[in-house]
């Protein structure tokens, strides 16, 4: 069993393993501290693992070595030539996961199956498929362009990336062959802007929004509900008299399914316009409707549909910014970090299981929602009675 040592005098780790009979004994940089012997460690297990199934590469993990010359390893390891084509293996990897994705994922790796992976990779075989080639393919869709002209978004390269990935990690496992994808990072993404809308703004699109969508937009903008929240929301997980909205569902091209995570399965707290909002959809809804809000065929509502056709049309007619309609989910945040909610309790209304992203992405649009002057720590004593009150000073 290889082992992760501390080199005496110097104070750094090392590690000690056996390969082809031989003792080998590789230097690191890195001190002896809990946390790089965890790192080190992991990777000796991987080491193990690689030695025992005999597709351990010397000159990958060390090739700086002199032991990597004396293996020979400084070629590449043949990879099996007796395994499927990649159009083969991709499709049956594809059949076999369906089972445990959603409508909507299923689609959308379909997509990119036919579009980009099997035209490119189809007739190779998976065991031949290298790591440059990977690269070399990863560049070319970055240098491709729509038909207006808009380059492929380094985001939507990672996901062109990751069915691939997973396909070449399955198929390594299965015919015994070290994956070409070890160490191939995902390209650095840019934070999505977060825009969200002033109070003067919503009021503004709610008050000019076409008949049957004023209601639509200030329940957006008062609950922060994601599209396919609302767009899939039944009559059935509306409670006016208790002034709750469970989600439990949402609805993604047409198919109902359930919500995106364990914590988007949640209760929403209506605020007093948005329990007036549902009253009025209530009174005027079809009778035994289904969905909250619906078209004029009594079908869910298509947001492709309303964004173009409602959505920015409205916008343009007030004068405002384009944004995406998912900016009514970022207003709600803000909004009730203005008013001094919980975040706690705004985690929980928006499906997040911790408060991480309200520090890190909506805190900087309000200003004032913390003040560093301790005037904060004033006002606790002073309602508390240890010290006058401001008026009291007067």
């Amino acid at each position: 069993m290889g082992s992760i040592r501390v080199r005496e005098g110097g104070g750094n780790l090392f590690f000690d393993f056996r390969y082809k009979g031989k003792r080998c004994r590789e230097q690191t940089l890195l001190p002896d501290t809990p946390a790089n012997r965890k790192k080190l460690e992991m990777l000796m297990d991987r080491i193990e693992r690689e030695i025992k199934a005999n597709i351990f590469n010397y000159a990958y993990y060390f090739p700086n070595s002199p032991r990597a010359a004396e293996f020979d390893q400084n070629q590449a390891i043949e990879q099996p030539s007796d395994t499927p084509l990649f159009k083969e293996f991709s499709w049956q990897w594809f059949e076999e996961n369906t089972v445990r994705w959603k409508h909507s994922y299923t689609q959308t790796q379909r997509i990119i199956m036919e579009k980009y992976l099997v035209p490119h990779f189809g007739d190779q075989v998976v065991g031949k498929i290298s790591k440059a080639s990977i690269l070399q393919y990863r560049a070319s869709l970055a240098k491709l362009t729509s038909e207006d002209g808009v380059k492929l978004s380094h985001d939507r390269i990672n996901h062109i990336m990751t069915p691939l990935r997973m396909i070449l990690d399955e198929a390594s496992e299965r015919f015994g062959f070290s994956t070409p994808f070890r160490n191939i990072k995902p390209l650095k993404v840019q934070a999505s802007d977060v825009e969200p809308f002033s109070l003067p703004e919503v009021q503004k699109i709610i008050d000019h929004a076409p008949d049957g969508f004023k209601e639509y937009y200030l329940i957006r903008f008062f609950t922060g509900m994601r599209t396919s929240e609302i767009d899939g929301l039944k009559w059935e997980y509306v409670n006016i008299d208790s002034r709750q909205i469970m989600i439990r569902e949402t609805i993604v091209d047409g198919v109902i399914t359930n919500a995106k995570t364990a914590g988007s399965h949640r209760v929403i707290e209506m605020s007093l316009p948005v329990m007036e909002a549902f009253k009025r959809l209530r009174e005027s809804a079809y009778p035994n409707q289904e969905f909250v809000f619906v078209n004029r065929m009594r079908k869910p509502l298509d947001h492709r549909n309303v964004t173009k056709r409602v959505w920015y049309p409205l916008l343009d007619k007030l004068n405002l910014k384009y944004r995406t309609p998912y900016q009514t989910r970022h207003t709600a945040a803000t909004l009730w970090l203005a008013a001094g909610e919980s975040p706690e309790w705004i985690a929980r209304q928006m499906g997040h299981t911790t408060t991480r992203m309200l520090f890190t992405v909506y805190s900087r649009y309000v200003p004032n929602l913390t003040r560093h002057d301790g005037s904060a720590m004033e006002r606790l004593l002073a309602r508390e009675g240890f010290i006058p009150s401001e008026e009291e000073y007067k």
